[in-house]
């Protein structure tokens, strides 16, 4: 089955519809499939439901889809970073699911797994655990989170073979795994592909099974917050 395409635009032809849920790989800026999110805006599909853990910067990853208003929920756990994601969120535009971090990564990884929900202690007593179901173990309360199960995921590797087995550069693994694991499709972007057999089995982060498409390009890999100090006088 052929995975390597051309570009982000070939590699999403067919996918995409309006009002699917997308999830995307990411951390801040660290470990964003930039091309692929400059492709969902090019494509003009809109009244999307993206799960991530947060939604880019103003102008930048999935905050470009925020400027032309083609999201209409987001599921996170952290949204501090972009001053358009509160303007829409306190008028109105935006719908927000707010989730803890962990619960958010295990919600990913539970429908990669095909676990339909999970319990929890986290968020018990709180505004997280209101209309969702509660149940007693060994005397603690826990609720119940459902599996995230996407129609879509967009991730970024450091570099992959043409199979899609894949090798993630530190923190940038990040969200990148489960979000990939929880897509009925994947599409993927890397810095490289390599020869297939090349990357030692021991070093896969993400095994080929899980990732349908496959491409490779050059990414600007912004930073988030630089901050420098002063050079020091000679």
């Amino acid at each position: 089955m052929k995975k390597v395409y051309g570009s982000a635009a070939e590699a999403l032809d067919g996918l995409l519809h309006d009002g699917m849920l997308i999830a995307s790989g990411g951390f801040g800026l660290c470990g964003i499939p930039e091309l692929l999110i400059d492709a969902l805006v090019a494509s003009g599909v809109k009244d999307l439901t993206i799960a991530s853990n947060n939604c880019g910067v103003d102008g930048f990853g999935l905050g470009k889809l925020l400027d032309t208003k083609q999201i209409a929920k987001m599921m996170s756990s952290y949204v501090g970073e972009n001053d358009e994601f509160m303007r829409q969120y306190l008028s109105g535009e935006l719908e927000i699911e707010f989730n803890p971090q962990g619960t958010l990564a295990e919600r990913m990884r539970a429908g990669g797994a095909g676990i339909p929900g999970f319990y929890t202690k986290t968020g018990v007593g709180t505004v997280i655990a209101e209309g969702k179901e509660h149940k007693d173990f060994d005397g603690q309360t826990y609720i119940l989170e459902r599996g995230i199960f996407a129609d879509l995921a967009i991730v970024k590797a450091w570099k992959a073979d043409e199979t899609g087995n894949a090798v993630f550069r530190k923190t940038a693994r990040n969200f990148n795994v489960p979000a990939a694991m929880c897509g009925r499709v994947c599409v993927m972007e890397v810095e490289e592909i390599v020869p297939t057999g090349s990357i030692d089995p021991d070093t896969i982060h993400l095994p080929g099974i899980y990732v349908h498409r496959l491409i490779q390009g050059t990414h600007e890999k912004r930073i988030e917050q630089r901050t420098v100090r002063k050079r020091e006088e000679a």
